[in-house]
């Protein structure tokens, strides 16, 4: 199998290199952030994040005004609120005649959370989600959702790069390869999963709701039992022909937090750390960010931000957009 722009090479393999091209098409960037402006749980940095990060893609990675949408809760303009129907509509526009050598950037910064996983294609029984601005009326956005829309019909050489600094975001595109810091792949999903069932129960225990802590007993027993099989079907499904690669600020069963920065403001900690370490150095490999973002966020917050990616792919490779 040929093509122009660089070497392919089948995933699935730990021997599998990384397809090299040099994203000389059309770019575009999405950004989304939504700070919850009077209602019961508001966030303080993450329209910052959204603006933030546009300066960072324009002054260092030659993407274009004219060639983003952004999304954020403090706009007059009705139609760059971040509302369900305008975040599903910005994702349709974002990889909209996707084509070889094309570079999409996602980023949002907002309220994750999880739900029951109806269509059993979860480990551990549970979607993540988004919330748009009016989620209480039109509803979360699935993690099924983002990867039917944004992921799954890409093509082969073309890239998206996603970031979500939002909770529970560590599989936020469903995307099926996960790294460690060192840029190898994470082997024991099952095994993750079964522990974050069972640290469950045993918060649940400690609280006092038994009826909870029951519940992820059985989580955990589901896990044990469903998920070697469910893993498969999601090696299966999930791979993608394009190049996607996502940071999120956590893993599944971690929070994201907000932080202060006192020449900044407000933003949330994930952004920050990874703006600051690619103004830093931008000629880092995958696995270097990753490192140095948690290297960043060690010690000051609960949560450990991840790598993940559609095909296996050399996280050692030097991050490109």
């Amino acid at each position: 199998m040929g093509y122009s722009g660089g070497e392919i090479i089948p995933y699935g393999g730990q021997n599998a290199m990384d397809m090299v091209h040099q994203c000389t098409g059309r770019k575009r960037a999405l950004l989304i952030g939504i700070n919850y402006i009077g209602q019961s749980h508001p966030l303080k940095g993450c329209i910052n994040d959204a603006y933030r990060m546009r300066d960072l893609l324009t002054s260092l990675y030659n993407f274009h005004d004219n060639d983003m949408v952004i999304l954020t809760d403090d706009s007059p303009d009705p139609r760059a609120q971040p509302t369900r129907a305008n975040l599903i509509r910005a994702m349709h526009w974002l990889v909209a005649n996707a084509q070889p050598t094309d570079s999409y950037f996602f980023h949002y910064s907002g309220h994750g959370t999880q739900t029951v996983d109806v269509s059993g294609d979860e480990i551990d029984g549970y979607d993540e989600t988004i919330l748009p601005v009016d989620f209480r009326t039109a509803g979360m956005i699935l993690d099924d959702e983002m990867n039917a829309i944004m992921v799954r019909l890409l093509p082969l050489g073309c890239r998206l790069t996603a970031v979500f600094d939002s909770c529970h975001s560590g599989t936020a595109l469903d995307l099926p390869f996960v790294y460690d810091y060192r840029g190898r792949l994470e082997k024991h999903p099952i095994v993750d999963a079964t522990r974050d069932a069972l640290g469950r129960v045993q918060t649940n225990y400690m609280a006092g709701d038994y009826y909870m802590a029951g519940r992820s007993v059985l989580e955990s027993l589901r896990t044990v039992v469903r998920g070697p099989a469910i893993r498969r079907r999601q090696l299966r499904s999930r791979s993608t022909l394009g190049d996607v690669v996502m940071f999120s600020g956590c893993a599944d069963d971690e929070s994201s937090a907000d932080s202060y920065d006192y020449a900044l403001g407000n933003t949330g900690a994930m952004s920050n750390a990874l703006v600051m370490v690619l103004r830093n150095n931008p000629n880092q490999s995958y696995a270097q960010i990753l490192r140095s973002v948690r290297d960043i966020l060690r010690g000051r917050y609960n949560q450990r931000p991840q790598l993940s990616t559609g095909r296996y792919m050399d996280m050692n490779r030097m991050f490109i957009l």
